[in-house]
């Protein structure tokens, strides 16, 4: 593995399920000045595999396997240690190891986090494992916080971050507090709330087929499997406004995308289950935006491949602020009939 050069004081939390080749490439980056990377522990094989592989001492943090809402398919996340577990793995194999020394205790939330009762409890349920082990592990500082702020998906969207992030920090000062131990250093890895709005898709309404007496189809140039996935895959919503022609008459229409699959299609707006948009006119073109698309659905629909359909890469900008002006470049200028067929070998 090439030697990367990385600041010494940044911190890397290696999170997930980890196979041979990730440990060994913890190892190595540790091994070439990173003395800063913190793998967090999914399972008792990856202790087992770092210390048999690890020279010297290393911190490691261990994930707590979180139980998901009835809702969910399963019950338990698939990553992590069970929280009655946790214990046990620290007093049987680290509280005496002769290397590893736990620092971070990692709790994560799949659905997000929520003023619900069900996230309170879970947190509470970590903390209580919290001010166990801080109480035999002194060494113990961190808490790393996961799940993430949901990003606004409508405008009549609400959500009182302030309020959750005074909650939060709340409950574990109350928690350490009663349990007379030290209040952790917080962790947050907050994905989509953090990069969510860096990313916007504006499609083009090409044409408007009418199919029925109430049904009417704007066609876009586009399509949203490929660019939207989370819309298509999941039922995800964003939030969509036209770009022009707001002084116009509006109506109620579907969105549609180019290839030939019937799921290829946007129908409703997250709050009145329906979309209004400026009336079409093939004399003047209809411009959409779909906002917040910054997490997640450029890496699901992936980059300079094929497609569905065939379709090419839409064409990629970038917007960059500088003081009060706006400069425009273009990063990818679409794909092409040449391009696609030259990956298939044409």
């Amino acid at each position: 593995m090439p030697i990367i050069h990385y600041p010494p004081k940044k911190k890397i939390i290696c999170n997930g399920y980890k196979t041979e080749e990730y440990l060994k490439n913890i190892i190595s980056l540790k091994n070439n000045g990173c003395q800063n990377i913190l793998p967090i522990i999914d399972s008792k094989k990856e202790l087992f595999e770092l210390e048999k592989s690890h020279s010297g001492a290393f911190d490691i943090g261990i994930r707590i396997a979180s139980e998901e809402e009835p809702r969910f398919d399963f019950y338990t996340s698939r990553l992590g240690i069970g929280y009655k577990d946790v214990i046990t793995l620290y007093k049987d194999h680290i509280l005496h190891h002769k290397k590893a020394r736990l620092t971070m205790l990692h709790f994560f939330i799949n659905t997000g986090i929520k003023d619900t009762a069900y996230y309170w409890n879970e947190l509470h349920k970590c903390l209580k494992v919290y001010v166990v082990l801080k109480k035999v592990c002194p060494e113990l500082k961190a808490l790393n916080i996961g799940g993430g702020f949901p990003v606004k998906n409508s405008l009549n969207f609400q959500y009182d971050y302030a309020y959750m992030i005074d909650q939060i920090i709340e409950n574990i000062q109350t928690f350490c507090h009663d349990a007379n131990v030290p209040t952790p250093d917080l962790y947050t890895e907050f994905g989509s709330f953090t990069v969510g709005e860096s990313g916007l898709n504006i499609f083009k309404v090409i044409d408007q087929k009418k199919q029925n007496d109430k049904e009417k189809w704007n066609m876009i140039n586009g399509s949203f499997m490929n660019t939207l996935p989370d819309s298509w895959a999941l039922s995800k919503k964003f939030l969509m406004l036209p770009i022009n022609g707001w002084h116009k008459e509006y109506e109620r229409v579907f969105l549609g995308g180019l290839t030939c699959d019937s799921d290829d299609y946007y129908n409703s707006e997250q709050h009145i289950n329906a979309i209004y948009l400026p009336k079409y006119s093939a004399d003047e073109p209809l411009y959409i935006g779909f906002f917040n698309t910054g997490a997640y659905q450029e890496n699901i629909s992936g980059y300079g491949g094929i497609n569905h359909c065939l379709l090419a890469d839409p064409k990629h900008i970038i917007i960059d602020k500088k003081q009060n002006t706006y400069a425009a470049k273009i990063f990818n200028k679409g794909g092409s009939p040449t391009k696609m067929l030259k990956i298939l070998g044409y």
